[in-house]
């Protein structure tokens, strides 16, 4: 028993009174619900014929996102960027120095900034931002990817075993993603933001990169993309409206505040896709989406709202004016090209910017 208690972190007797008080709990409650659904999950892993390294991948999955959830859940009001960039970038390079001074500027401008805790790039941020406006998540490789002097003691670096699992933070916790020069893993993981993007399965956000002048690192990325994937239709022209390339860490800045200038957030009710918008839109607004984006709509046309009762748990962000539309789900493109619409109507007033939302999911 003590054994168990010392791994488990609780005792056997322990964890059944936790779980006679869940079946207790009113059916009706989420939560609980999904929590129980969980347990019945685990319960279902004692088949022998799972594989044991399944349970114990499982298992850490768990774990890391859970502790995960925790460290984050403290800073959810905060908007936070993401950086990607190479861990042999060194000091002297500029990229390295442009990483740093746009960490800093976005430290200014209210933000936190999440690394992969290790060198290079990663570094040159963390040092930007300082220890308290930063994160890490730090992966578990068997060489180069030890945490950063800056991050390296502090309570918010989260090391992870698996890149699922940490990508997965890197984009559920941010609001903007910046990639800077770097090799597979940048490639890697910028890919995989843009297409979790350009498939709906993750919120709307700017997606920035930066390279210092003189170098035409993304400048050639670009070309390829350009040349080769939308050349051959692999992509759609609107696609390559879903990031930016920048050489100043002050016109990458104003790209995300302006991003969330009008925008704020957004999340499906039902069958429509609902914009949450700092400022009220005019009948001719409304109108000029009508006309300029029609083709993302499968009926109707885009109407304001009050809030849904499906947004209460959302109280904070109540007196936000709600874009309602059925949206078709099959160009994100689009949708990033309708908020750069949004948010380039001219402003009635300038009003107190409400707190960006904490993401409701990918």
């Amino acid at each position: 028993m003590k054994e168990d208690g010392a791994r488990f972190g609780m005792s056997n007797d322990d964890m059944l009174r936790q779980i006679q008080a869940l079946t207790s709990e009113p059916p009706g409650d989420l939560r609980t619900v999904l929590i129980k659904e969980m347990i019945a999950s685990i319960l279902k892993l004692k088949d022998p014929h799972v594989d044991m390294l399944d349970v114990k991948i499982l298992n850490r999955t768990l774990k890391e996102l859970r502790y995960a959830f925790k460290v984050f859940a403290p800073y959810r009001n905060r908007p936070k960027v993401s950086f990607f960039g190479s861990a042999r970038t060194l000091p002297d390079d500029p990229n390295y120095r442009l990483a740093a001074s746009f960490a800093r500027r976005l430290v200014q401008h209210g933000f936190m900034v999440i690394t992969g805790g290790g060198d290079g790039i990663m570094a040159a941020a963390n040092e930007g931002a300082g220890s308290d406006n930063s994160f890490g998540l730090n992966i578990l490789l068997p060489f180069e990817q030890g945490a950063n002097a800056v991050i390296a003691s502090d309570a918010k670096l989260v090391t992870f075993k698996y890149f699922f699992t940490r990508k997965l933070m890197f984009v559920k916790e941010s609001h903007a993603l910046a990639l800077f020069p770097g090799g597979f893993g940048t490639n890697d993981e910028g890919f995989e933001v843009l297409t979790l993007v350009q498939t709906g399965k993750s919120h709307p956000q700017p997606i920035v990169m930066l390279q210092a002048p003189g170098s035409d690192y993304w400048c050639r990325w670009n070309a390829f993309v350009r040349d080769e994937l939308l050349a051959q239709h692999l992509i759609n022209d609107e696609d390559m409206s879903l990031f930016k390339i920048f050489e100043s860490e002050q016109e990458a800045v104003q790209e995300i505040e302006t991003f969330y200038r009008t925008y704020h957030s957004s999340r499906f009710v039902h069958r429509h896709l609902v914009l949450r918008l700092r400022n009220p839109l005019t009948p001719d607004q409304l109108a000029t989406l009508d006309r300029e984006f029609k083709d993302m709509l499968v009926e109707g046309g885009f109407r304001l709202h009050e809030p849904f009762p499906e947004e209460s748990d959302e109280p904070e962000i109540a007196s936000l004016t709600r874009l309602v539309f059925h949206y078709n789900r099959r160009s994100a493109g689009r949708l990033r090209q309708l908020i750069d619409r949004v948010n380039a109507f001219p402003q009635p007033v300038v009003a107190e910017r409400s707190a960006i939302a904490p993401h409701a999911g990918l």
